[in-house]
């Protein structure tokens, strides 16, 4: 689950962690009253999306003009680019070209940057550790550091039996070129960041920038989190930060259903069992000249039910132009998937190629139900030939 910047200041504010002060606005005149609250001279006008180079983005109505965080100098100015800001799409290399738009705004109070750093602490699948990720190329894209600045990358893989102890924090304090005052600083707000991260059960924070002040102190400028959804039920309020405006609707819809389900850009939705199994059925279509639409596991224990919510949200999709579903039935029954696609293929009145392949449990029972459903359904009999047939279909179709 993601939060938006100015929810990650206020959860990391609590852990002791330096943030400039400010607050959310959803109209332009909140956004003066918060600005004369916070008194100037500088304020910052940040717009609120989930995602990142908001700074660098530009708004469709505007795709010449300013980006999605603007520095200003006075209160009108402050009102004139809450205004102009608010309700409009903001497009940033993360957003790709739909952008998202823009519902609520973080008025901040400036800040006397002398240095950009960059600073993350991320769940490290190759180390199983938490790790710090920093760079001396703070407010960039720590991709294109990594790729053409590979050496001004510092990891440190925290030790979770000993968490992050001092000589950890001062090896990324002293890796950023921090002295004095500011190493100080740096060490204290590593250690009250692997806090937050370890005890809120975060996936990722990132601090891009983590800026070095004219006065040495050290302040997360920005701030982004992540967290884990399994962990979730352990922490309600982070749960109630949720805004589900910024969430795709099908990806809303699966979760409401226990379906673990992207979005893809793909033309060809899949409905398949397991993860593992759903990765290779994504790689074969790719490989027999098709694009998967979709991410899709049922599980191994779905219902009818639930079979029947993921053929829908496939179908939700107007990109898809087929559908191949791809079942090994071992905990899930053949029979089971078979009449969950037959009922939802009847609701939704079918309109696309369907390939089938059942293997497993009780899968001539789940072949005779097909078969006698009446519907198009092309049946397959192994993942080649399923894949083979469905882009098949698909180019036909287009035809």
């Amino acid at each position: 689950m993601n939060i938006h910047e100015y929810q990650a200041k206020s959860l990391l504010a609590k852990f002791g962690v330096a943030v400039p002060k400010g607050g959310v606005a959803y109209t332009a005149e909140e956004a003066v009253d918060v600005a004369k609250g916070l008194g100037g001279p500088v304020w910052v006008v940040k717009s609120q999306i989930h995602a990142g180079g908001r700074g660098a983005g530009r708004f469709k109505s505007d795709p010449n003009g300013k980006g999605g965080v603007r520095v200003v100098k006075s209160i009108e100015d402050v009102r004139d680019n809450a205004k102009a800001m608010l309700g409009q799409v903001l497009v940033t290399k993360q957003t790709g070209a739909a952008g998202k738009q823009v519902k609520r705004l973080y008025i901040e109070e400036g800040c006397d940057i002398k240095r950009e750093l960059y600073l993350s602490l991320l769940v490290d699948r190759g180390s199983s550790r938490v790790t710090v990720v920093a760079s001396t190329e703070g407010g960039m894209e720590i991709e294109e550091v990594a790729h053409n600045h590979p050496e001004k990358i510092i990891t440190v893989p925290v030790d979770p039996a000993q968490g992050l102890m001092p000589y950890y924090a001062r090896k990324v304090a002293f890796g950023l070129g921090l002295e004095g005052k500011s190493n100080g600083a740096a060490v204290k707000m590593l250690q009250q960041l692997y806090r937050a991260v370890t005890e809120l059960d975060a996936s990722l924070l990132e601090i891009n920038p983590l800026v070095v002040t004219g006065a040495g102190e050290v302040i997360a400028l920005d701030a982004k989190m992540n967290f884990d959804d399994n962990a979730l039920f352990r922490h309600k309020d982070i749960q109630e930060l949720r805004d589900e405006d910024e969430e795709d609707p099908m990806e809303r819809e699966a979760a409401r259903h226990e379906l673990n389900y992207i979005k893809l850009d793909g033309s060809i939705g899949c409905m398949v069992n397991g993860a593992g199994l759903a990765m290779a059925t994504m790689d074969i279509i790719k490989l027999y000249g098709g694009a998967p639409a979709n991410f899709l596991d049922v599980g191994g224990g779905a219902t009818k039910e639930r079979v029947t919510a993921a053929f829908k949200i496939i179908l939700s999709d107007p990109n898809v132009e087929g559908i191949l579903v791809n079942i090994f039935g071992g905990i899930m029954r053949c029979d089971v998937i078979a009449e969950g696609v037959v009922t939802a293929a009847r609701e939704v009145s079918l309109h696309v190629p369907l390939v089938v392949r059942l293997e497993g449990t009780n899968v001539e029972l789940g072949k005779k139900i097909m078969a006698e459903s009446g519907l198009p359904i092309i049946a397959a009999d192994n993942l080649a030939d399923a894949a083979e047939k469905v882009v098949k279909a698909v180019k036909e179709a287009a035809r």
